[in-house]
């Protein structure tokens, strides 16, 4: 592109900015006013997902806001630019002490590096590979070493009173099955009960094995079973499970998440069949001794699939964190430790110099970063500066994978339900706070082009713009 024409299309651009923003499709219109919405708590960006021509649709694009869960598009694509698609968590485990008759005489360490999903099934393998050195007993005791990360500690109820909530855990660089417990819940007519199994086992908590069945509709069968999840040594339940739910399972965040990890490894070790004659308490790994194996994670672009397609926020934390742990120098004496801080330093880096370049980039605002999952108030970027990600993203070799992360509205992930009449033609995150309603990714149009579309509302009433948004997706696939 000369300079002549790279002038023509800023003109153009601007051009187009300044008559779009009084306009928005009169089937959104409709909607934000059924919604009670005004039009100001809406921000949109619908562009050329090249970026080769001015935008289709630009309303308040340049305000930042709060999107909500939608920031994780920052977090995962950074992660994808800076690690690599192929990028693996490794979770080292030492044996500091001599194996001797299926005993090892000294203490057994696991440490964390921040594996976002070292869930059940991978703790029963790295504990199995445990066995499979030939360790039955172990005298001493079992280390976690949760070091790697530098967090303060945080009360999961602060966010939003909801301490139960399994999304309201916080990252750990030995994050264990979420700290959340799954409860499933089988009937048994013939005994007229509900058999319970919890996952993970965990030591010294009592798990009430069965609940009465009754007879009923399948409503609101949590309020029905009458749970009681105050007191971490027991899981209780008072009423009843209806018999026409079927099978159901329920996580729940555990209700003393400090002392989780310590549970989960004990009680699995325990019914594995295995011995331990210590404790399992925190501590640092050995210096200088080599790991005696070492479990690896899924890749990142598996990761980021469970990250973008469901929402997870403290897989995306441990993926921010992470990115501060892999940029930082090693010290002389010790190991990388990640905050926070560090990680907030290397993803602004990282605009600076992947995104914020070029002409299109001029006038947009770089975006205020928190914990890289969107579970903020803190948290702000604007459609433009999302958009201005999302066609960097597009025009690179990392495409792929980000959009394939995306859920796919009325196919799967959170928008799995999405009532859009174009279903299937749309790859796009989600975000949902109180007061925050959001979107933003990849539409594709009838007539054969593809566009970056951004929709942000920040109003006490966003929990009732979804048939905005909704009409704003058809409208973008429509436009022929």
């Amino acid at each position: 592109m000369s300079v002549l024409q790279r002038l023509l299309f800023c003109a153009l651009l601007s051009a187009s900015q300044a008559l779009w923003a009084q306009a928005l499709p009169s089937e959104v219109e409709l909607a934000l006013a059924r919604a009670k919405l005004p039009r100001d708590a809406l921000s949109v960006l619908v562009t050329d997902a090249q970026g080769e021509r001015p935008p289709r649709l630009s309303h308040r694009a340049k305000e930042a806001a709060n999107a909500a869960s939608v920031m994780k598009l920052l977090t995962t694509y950074a992660a994808l630019d800076l690690l690599g698609p192929g990028f693996s968590w490794s979770t080292p485990v030492f044996v500091d002490g001599m194996v001797q008759d299926g005993t090892l005489r000294g203490n057994l360490v696991i440490q964390g590096q921040g594996d976002p999903k070292l869930v059940v099934e991978r703790l029963w393998l790295l504990l199995r590979r445990v066995q499979g050195l030939g360790i039955k007993h172990i005298s001493g005791d079992i280390v976690l070493d949760r070091s790697a990360f530098d967090t303060a500690p945080q009360d999961p109820g602060d966010f939003d009173g909801e301490p139960l909530r399994p999304y309201n855990a916080a990252p750990d660089a030995l994050l264990l099955n979420y700290k959340s417990v799954v409860m499933s819940f089988v009937p048994d007519a013939a005994h007229r009960l509900a058999r319970v199994q919890f996952e993970p086992p965990l030591a010294g908590v009592q798990m009430q094995a069965t609940v009465a069945l009754a007879a009923g509709a399948c409503n609101d069968y949590r309020a029905a079973l009458k749970a009681d999840f105050s007191d971490p040594t027991r899981l209780r339940f008072a009423g009843h499970y209806p018999l026409d739910c079927g099978e159901k399972t329920w996580p729940i965040a555990y209700a003393d998440p400090a002392s989780y990890g310590a549970r989960a490894v004990l009680g699995m070790w325990q019914e594995m069949g295995g011995k331990l004659g210590g404790k399992v308490r925190e501590g640092p790994a050995p210096a200088g001794l080599k790991p005696a194996f070492e479990l690896s994670s899924p890749t990142l672009t598996e990761v980021i699939r469970d990250i973008n397609k469901f929402s997870n926020n403290v897989m995306a934390q441990q993926l921010f964190l992470t990115l501060a742990l892999q940029a930082g120098e090693r010290p002389p004496a010790g190991a990388r430790v990640a905050t926070l801080a560090g990680a907030r330093e290397v993803v602004n880096a990282w605009w600076r110099q992947r995104i914020a370049r070029g002409e299109a980039a001029v006038g947009v605002d770089a975006p205020v970063l928190d914990n890289g999952s969107g579970l903020s108030r803190e948290g702000r970027i604007s459609a433009q500066a999302l958009g201005l990600l999302l066609q960097t993203a597009y025009r690179s070799t990392l495409m792929s994978e980000l959009m394939s992360s995306l859920p796919i509205a009325g196919v799967d992930g959170t928008l799995r339900r999405s009532p859009v009449k174009t279903a299937g033609s749309a790859h796009l995150k989600t975000g949902s706070l109180r007061g925050v309603s959001a979107v933003a990714g990849y539409v594709d149009g009838a007539s054969g082009r593809r566009y970056v579309l951004v929709a942000i509302v920040n109003h006490p009433n966003a929990a009732s713009a979804r048939a905005a948004i909704d009409a704003l997706i058809d409208w973008t696939a429509q436009d022929q």
